[in-house]
């Protein structure tokens, strides 16, 4: 790969953090109703709202002029939305002399047998698939809707595509907390990675997210007593901390945004489908980068840029207790993007 030189004005927050992340929601909406991401009748943004392919592509350019390597597509579910491969092979060109060191995708699985070939054609070397269950019923109803079958062909096709695979799961007291010593063996024994991920107070979504929380802090130290865990200085670009299981010779991650927070080392920024840019999951701040770029071009959307590093705070308030049952943040996950 031909090695690029460091940008003219490269994006660092009031903090000193080099901003070289960028993942981008490319559509809200999706085809499954996962309980701790979505309400179960969501209503949509009209699609005159969402950012045109061009659009997108003028923003990320933007940022990787400023010094963003990687990129990742999210949702709601990325591959749901009409022609999303003509994205995907627009910013997988940029890969290398573009600028762009690597372009990656968060899915569902529930469309990826289709597109894995795509995918790789157009530069994608490694995805996130999101799989919280492997018993088809409780798959059903963690999602409520969809099939179990559709995620392990994508599953099957991305693997023969050559594409590498991490398996993220939401783990849930008293949802899945029995599968994930299981979930592990599954995904190692196929050589994928497994990460863990803290349910987060985003959104109404009808559940008791006090009653299902599970800190992952206890979780790791009960593991660490079955298991021979060794931890890595294994980095993807984003919050997850990894430790190298000896019995199934695998990796497993831990994304603990409640009881251990990463925010210190926060590199990523997140762009929704309507072109507003936050600079934290947990907070509100946002600046909104489809009318900079309308309304006055790339001189325009350079400036905003400089005003998010500007905004971009230390760290979320992120709170889950009895005390306040209501959201830290209204918005589902499934606006900013997963």
């Amino acid at each position: 790969m031909t090695k690029q030189a460091p940008p003219a004005r490269p994006l660092v927050d009031r903090y000193g953090r080099h901003i070289s992340y960028l993942r981008i929601s490319v559509t809200d909406r999706c085809d499954f109703r996962c309980v701790y991401c979505m309400a179960e009748n969501m209503t949509f943004l009209p699609k005159k709202e969402v950012l045109s392919f061009e659009e997108i592509e003028t923003i990320a350019m933007s940022f990787i002029g400023r010094g963003v390597g990687k990129i990742r597509l999210t949702g709601g579910e990325p591959l749901v939305r009409r022609d999303i491969m003509d994205l995907v092979q627009t910013l997988g060109s940029r890969i290398g002399a573009g600028g762009l060191e690597e372009l990656t995708l968060t899915t569902n699985g529930s469309q990826l047998a289709k597109h894995a070939q795509g995918l790789h054609a157009a530069g994608v070397r490694r995805i996130n698939v999101s799989l919280d269950t492997l018993d088809p019923q409780r798959f059903r109803d963690i999602t409520r809707r969809g099939r179990i079958e559709d995620v392990m062909s994508g599953i099957d096709a991305a693997q023969a595509a050559g594409i590498a695979i991490k398996i993220n799961m939401v783990a849930m007291a008293g949802v899945n907390e029995d599968e994930i010593e299981p979930m592990m063996a599954w995904a190692h024994g196929r050589g994928m990675g497994l990460t863990l991920i803290e349910g987060m107070p985003l959104g109404d979504v009808g559940i008791d997210r006090v009653d299902s929380y599970l800190p992952l802090r206890e979780l790791h130290d009960r593991l660490a007593r079955r298991y021979s865990l060794t931890k890595l200085d294994k980095r993807t670009g984003g919050p997850a901390r990894y430790v190298h299981v000896a019995e199934t010779d695998g990796v497993l991650g831990f994304i603990t945004p409640m009881s251990h927070n990463f925010c210190e080392s926060c590199n990523r920024v997140r762009l929704t489908a309507t072109g507003q840019l936050f600079m934290c999951l947990g907070q509100d701040d946002q600046v909104n980068l489809r009318d900079a770029l309308r309304d006055g071009g790339a001189e325009a959307l350079d400036a905003a840029l400089d005003q998010a590093m500007l905004l971009k705070p230390k760290g979320h308030d992120f709170v889950l207790d009895r005390n306040r049952p209501t959201p830290a943040v209204t918005r589902h996950m499934s606006v900013t993007g997963g």
